[in-house]
């Protein structure tokens, strides 16, 4: 099998995770999500602005980056969310979060430095 464009299967989904996650209304349903499993008739009635068809294409969307998995109950799908893939996406934010704590933290210093001179 050969790789797209010179990525592997875990950069695509790591591709997916932050794509899925770039969308407001894929955010929102991770939220419903997380509250409890939904099927698509229960998403779609939080989102009376939006087709039934376009919830159904956010979930799969979920579904491709692993952020949600679907069991069949019946007739219906039930989607649960599937938190594993946000892992990465923490770690990411915690990176980001520590490397601007330590630049502010030395702007905050050296401004203080400043206005002490000022001062005397």
């Amino acid at each position: 099998m050969q790789k797209a464009r010179g990525k592997g299967k875990s950069a695509r989904r790591e591709e997916a995770v932050y794509r899925a996650l770039a969308d407001p209304t894929r955010r929102r349903i991770l939220a419903l999500l997380a509250e409890a499993p939904r099927s698509v008739g229960a998403l779609a009635a939080e989102f009376p602005s939006i087709s039934r068809p376009a919830v159904s294409k956010h979930l799969a969307l979920l579904v491709e980056a692993g952020l949600a998995v679907a069991e069949a109950q019946g007739r219906e799908r039930v989607y649960s969310l599937e938190p594993s893939p946000l892992s990465e996406v923490v770690s990411y934010v915690a990176t980001l979060d520590a490397f601007w704590a330590e630049r502010l933290g030395g702007l905050g210093a050296h401004l203080d430095r400043m206005a002490r001179e000022e001062k005397a």
